[in-house]
């Protein structure tokens, strides 16, 4: 949408240091190029050959000089489970709530190294903590910061160009420092920045909006961790704005309605055949039980930081090859596979 196109001012302004003049001198007036600037012409009512202009004195692309503004889109991780239910939002905020070793840390390397083969600039703001895991996610995060003077300076001289990722403990929203931070980094026009938020001292899970306002929440969820189901991501319990009011995606929202829809059945079910066993339960809560074990099983995930522990290949998926997997499996077409021919594996087998 035209209203979400930004210019990347700080890269004009750093590349061009007297804009004004180098506009005038270009044949552009000073004053559309200033209204571009602050944002009162919008980038979609701007001539083309204007925008083109301003790109040559920049020295870069149009892609470079235009950006997306304010609209909420997911950033896809690749990672089934989370871009299903709780899919990240760019340039918002994800918290990790978590008990300790329930592989936050493990979720937020994993993070890190994704989004770097995404082109983001993946920085990690090392908390005064030595919970097993820290080392994990600064191998990593492209960039290590120790306070909050380095953080900003990197994130400044990062943003004009990349996206950004910070991963952040909690002890620097406590602080006060993370919020501090947030505002000295407020500029428009300029790459946005995405946080995620883990909590080294597994406090969260007891305390309600222990982060402050999120845009999306992973919970993670002992049972799934009782039986080696990885990422323990609890699928009706996270949740993301992207998936919420105008800036829903249709087909999305109706694959992810629908497993967890199905998902939330069958943990009911669940909890029945542990205790008093299959006879107990309908023929047609046996099927349902049966599809649920196998979406849940196509839900664990190989991650690519656990390859030398695990001695399996990390695996990528587009939203697209999930959201088509999902249906197949709640459609019914993989009925007859046995659940552990999907557990810890990436796309189902191709149709025959």
């Amino acid at each position: 949408m035209d209203e979400e196109l930004q210019l990347n001012v700080p890269l004009l302004r750093r590349r061009v240091p007297n804009l004004t003049t180098a506009a005038k001198e270009a044949g552009l007036r000073a004053a559309t190029v200033s209204n571009l600037c602050t944002g009162k012409i919008p980038v979609g009512r701007a001539e083309v050959k204007t925008l083109v202009a301003l790109a040559s004195l920049a020295g870069c692309s149009l892609d470079e000089l235009i950006i997306r503004g304010s609209g909420l889109r997911m950033i896809e991780t690749g990672i089934k489970a989370l871009d299903l239910f709780a899919p990240v939002v760019r340039g918002g905020t994800v918290g990790f709530v978590a008990r300790p070793n329930m592989g936050q840390l493990v979720l937020l390397a994993e993070l890190m190294l994704r989004m770097k083969k995404r082109g983001f600039a993946t920085v990690f703001w090392v908390p005064h903590s030595d919970a097993p895991g820290i080392d994990l996610v600064q191998s990593q995060s492209e960039f290590i910061c120790s306070s909050q003077e380095e953080i900003h300076l990197k994130i400044v001289e990062l943003r004009e160009e990349k996206d950004i990722l910070i991963g952040v403990d909690r002890s620097k929203v406590l602080s006060g420092e993370l919020l501090s931070l947030r505002e000295n980094l407020k500029e428009v026009g300029a790459r946005p920045i995405t946080i995620a938020l883990v909590d080294t001292k597994g406090e969260v899970v007891d305390e309600d909006g222990a982060y402050g306002p999120l845009d999306a929440l992973w919970k993670f969820d002992a049972d799934l961790i009782s039986r080696s189901i990885y990422p323990a991501i609890d699928p009706l319990a996270s949740i993301s704005t992207v998936l919420e009011g105008p800036y829903l995606d249709a087909v999305h929202l109706a694959a992810q309605q629908r497993a967890r829809k199905l998902l939330r059945r069958y943990r009911e079910l669940r909890s029945l055949v542990t205790t008093q066993g299959f006879d107990k339960i309908s023929d047609p809560d046996l099927q349902l039980y049966k599809k649920g074990e196998r979406l849940e099983a196509y839900l664990a995930q190989p991650f690519y930081v656990s390859e030398p522990y695990t001695n399996i290949s990390g695996e990528w998926l587009t939203l697209y090859e999930t959201l088509e997997d999902v249906k197949r499996i709640l459609d019914g077409e993989m009925d007859s596979t046995d659940p552990s021919e999907l557990f810890f594996k990436g796309r189902l087998a191709a149709r025959t």
